[in-house]
């Protein structure tokens, strides 16, 4: 990956808007995808030359201020903003760094465990799954091995017909990981994970080189099981506040309706054939 992340982000961002998406006329023949330089420096209130060096590298520390403008230039949400202050080394609401553990407690895994009717499971910033309980090895039991949402959805040849929503569900992964990129973009796991998706996957590369940028939180999935048919089921994904970087991610379907029913189902087909929840490989 290139080390000038900012100004990659700032031009993939540049790029994908037009004129008319924050109110400027656009005058004669346009040679750049989007706006141009002058442009975002016009909106964000900066000097033209000052925003080009950020963009080129040469120009590398950026204050708060000046990057929210950028924020509101861009039309950044809350994901894309946070992303912007840390590639520029500023963290965003006061955040500091933190040590980033992959390790699992044993409380969590038996709060899991907990959650006998619906899949959940303990994911990484870099979407490695780090703990699963009965229910989602049940749920990811045609992958081989069920181990990261990005590689399983990207390159993993049961994806094309798990993920019934397969444009949507790419699109997100790419966006977990370009959040996971501002918090650490060197991080060896994030970038052996990149390079691999990018050498295999055309789909992947097109999909990170626009710099989209969102995080988890709450959202639904179509699927379609093996074992069960079609599964309409919503996740819900919370923050584990003992080890930074951690999500537990729980899964439900609406009670009642015929994705509960095969959810049920589901967990009767596999039960008893537990396999060992995966382990980080820092443990």
């Amino acid at each position: 990956m290139d080390d000038n992340h900012l100004g990659e982000f700032l031009r993939a961002r540049r790029a994908a808007l037009r004129p008319q998406d924050v109110g400027m006329a656009s005058h004669g023949v346009r040679r750049v995808a989007g706006l141009r330089r002058e442009e975002v420096a016009v909106l964000a209130g900066v000097n033209a030359d000052y925003y080009t060096r950020l963009e080129q590298g040469r120009e590398r520390h950026p204050s708060a201020q000046v990057l929210d403008a950028l924020g509101r230039a861009l039309l950044l949400d809350t994901d894309a903003r946070a992303h912007l202050h840390r590639l520029a080394g500023v963290s965003p609401e006061g955040q500091d760094c933190v040590q980033i553990t992959e390790r699992v407690s044993p409380a969590l895994r038996q709060l899991m465990d907990g959650y006998a009717h619906t899949p959940a499971f303990v994911m990484s910033r870099t979407l490695d799954l780090l703990a699963t309980n009965a229910l989602a090895d049940a749920l990811y039991a045609s992958f081989a091995p069920a181990d990261n949402l990005a590689r399983m959805t990207f390159l993993d040849p049961a994806g094309r017909q798990f993920y019934q929503d397969g444009d949507r569900a790419a699109q997100a992964v790419v966006a977990n990981l370009r959040q996971a990129a501002g918090f650490d973009p060197e991080h060896p796991r994030l970038r052996d994970l990149v390079d691999t998706l990018t050498e295999h996957s055309a789909a992947f590369r097109r999909l990170w080189a626009q710099h989209a940028v969102r995080g988890k939180t709450r959202d639904a999935k179509q699927l379609l099981h093996p074992d069960v048919g079609p599964l309409s089921l919503t996740y819900q994904s919370f923050d584990v506040r003992d080890a930074p970087g951690q999500q537990l991610v729980i899964y439900h379907a609406e009670p009642g309706s015929p994705s509960a029913h095969a959810l049920a189902l589901l967990g009767s087909l596999h039960a008893g054939g537990r396999q060992t929840a995966p382990d980080s490989a820092g443990q």
